[in-house]
């Protein structure tokens, strides 16, 4: 049965509004945890836009689930995630003018370095999945690099702007989840799901976990943060 790992970047994002110490996303996370979350994820930037270094140890500390951590493969983050050591690295995209990540990371670009801190993250007892789009190059590429999991980007998907954009963006994914099972490669996905449009999604047996953080803080606006995830949660364990 697949899982909910809740991304707590956008509580971070209002409190760095501010630059204050509230809301708190450690505190969120306990909160998701307590709400039937069974992981929690949060994107450590280069630019330090929303989660801040202070919060890692706290994030640690405080997180009983699976932690997630997503950052871009670079040098830095690498060292920083060995010394943390969470439960997994997400290797993302990362732009500094973006609004968010755009894209799945291109791991054939990169290939040598991403293998590199592919293997000293794992030497380190951190598995390691890559964010990539639904095509079977990158797919086969990361099962060559040795990568633990994947994490399929339904970005298009949830951006779609009829009835047949959304279907191609489906069916994208439906291939690609095929071709992981293939390939005995374990199934992620996320970014931009809501209660809504993940739903033709949880027919995909494959996907073992989602991640999804800003649909959940901007419905904790209407329903209270436990609320939310829960109603989340609940959803994916039903699969409607």
């Amino acid at each position: 049965m697949a899982i909910l790992s809740v991304n707590v970047d956008h509580v971070a994002t209002l409190r760095q509004a501010r630059l204050i110490d509230y809301p708190d996303p450690v505190k969120a996370a306990v909160i998701a945890e307590e709400a039937g979350a069974e992981g929690i994820t949060f994107h450590l930037r280069e630019d330090r836009r929303h989660i801040q270094d202070a919060d890692l140890p706290r994030f640690k500390k405080a997180c009983t689930t699976r932690l997630n951590m997503e950052m871009a493969a670079v040098e830095e983050m690498v060292n920083i995630a060995i010394d943390l050591k969470p439960n997994i690295v997400s290797l993302v995209p990362e732009k500094r003018q973006e609004l968010t990540t755009e894209g799945g990371l291109k791991i054939d670009a990169d290939e040598e370095n991403i293998a590199r801190f592919t293997e000293r993250l794992q030497n380190a007892g951190i598995k390691v999945s890559y964010f990539i789009d639904p095509v079977e190059k990158y797919i086969l590429l990361a099962k060559k690099l040795g990568a633990n999991a994947i994490e399929l980007n339904t970005g298009k998907y949830s951006d779609a702007k009829n009835d047949d954009e959304l279907q191609k963006e489906l069916e994208k994914l439906k291939e690609a989840s095929q071709i992981a099972v293939s390939e005995k490669v374990t199934l992620y996905a996320g970014h931009g799901l809501n209660v809504d449009n993940i739903k033709p999604l949880l027919k995909i047996s494959a996907i073992e976990e989602y991640n999804i953080g800003h649909s959940i803080v901007a419905e904790s606006v209407y329903y209270g943060f436990h609320t939310a995830v829960e109603r989340m949660n609940t959803l994916i364990k039903s699969k409607q």
